[in-house]
């Protein structure tokens, strides 16, 4: 694998394990020193930053609830004192809260914390990173299928889908706001990928695959290969792009 990121610095928030991990893993065997965020357990990242340091290069693992602003920027300012600088962001923590509007035991703190960690979580480590991010940077985020931002297929969904969906908004806005620094920022859209949150072996998945064309699960590493080449040099050109990973999902 080439080394096309070699003197980069990236960020991947939630990247303690399933796709945040194999992005973090991909990101350092592209030649960049990674950072990376984890919600409550140190021991969850461990193999992450093995894999870093495996490819050679400086990792760096830091507990951060991506639901507070404060530690948010407090995330991208502890990279910046231990790298100098930042060059990729990857918005990909996220967490995934299901129910429906009129359920009389709708748990209104987790929908409202949902509402936190994935959006105002992506926009205030945006903010914080805008300042320092080095020309011509990257700012990747892991949104939801594209079928999901443009419509609901199913109940009980809605919530979560909406928080997707203002991730695909905002891309749209950053790419403007920051194409007069060379900055691209765009937005993945994966379907179902295979991660101990979502098994490809789960009570639901012969239904998901019955949907997707190519008739599986995604693996973490299909994202983390879409990640590489937006943050890549053959992306340049590329910004406010929405990107599905979903298996055919949505042609």
């Amino acid at each position: 694998m080439s080394e096309k990121l070699a003197g980069k610095v990236a960020l991947v928030t939630g990247g303690s394990r399933g796709v945040g991990a194999a992005i973090a893993a991909r990101l350092a065997a592209d030649g960049a020193d990674v950072a990376f965020s984890f919600a409550a357990d140190p021991d969850e990242g461990k193999k992450t930053l093995a894999a870093i340091e495996a490819a050679g290069r400086r990792g760096l693992a830091v507990k951060a609830d991506q639901a507070d602003p404060r530690q948010a920027q407090a995330l991208v300012e502890e990279v910046v004192e231990q790298f100098g600088r930042l060059d990729i962001l990857v918005n990909n923590a996220g967490v995934f809260v299901t129910g429906t509007v009129d359920a009389p035991d709708r748990d209104q703190a987790a929908f409202d914390r949902q509402l936190a960690i994935n959006v105002q979580g992506v926009v205030s480590t945006v903010v914080a990173a805008v300042p320092i991010l080095a020309e011509g940077g990257r700012i990747v985020s892991i949104a939801a299928s594209g079928s999901a931002t443009t419509r609901v297929p199913f109940p009980g969904i809605a919530d979560y889908v909406a928080t997707k969906a203002a991730v695909t908004a905002y891309t749209k806005g950053w790419a403007r706001d920051l194409a007069p620094r060379g900055i691209t920022v765009n937005v993945i859209l994966p379907g179902s990928i295979d991660t101990d949150m979502n098994p490809a072996d789960s009570e639901q998945a012969s239904f998901v695959t019955s949907l997707t064309p190519l008739g599986r699960y995604g693996r973490p590493e299909e994202i983390a290969g879409a990640v590489s080449f937006l943050v890549g040099p053959d992306a340049e050109f590329i910004t406010g792009a929405s990107l599905p990973v979903d298996g055919g999902l949505t042609s």
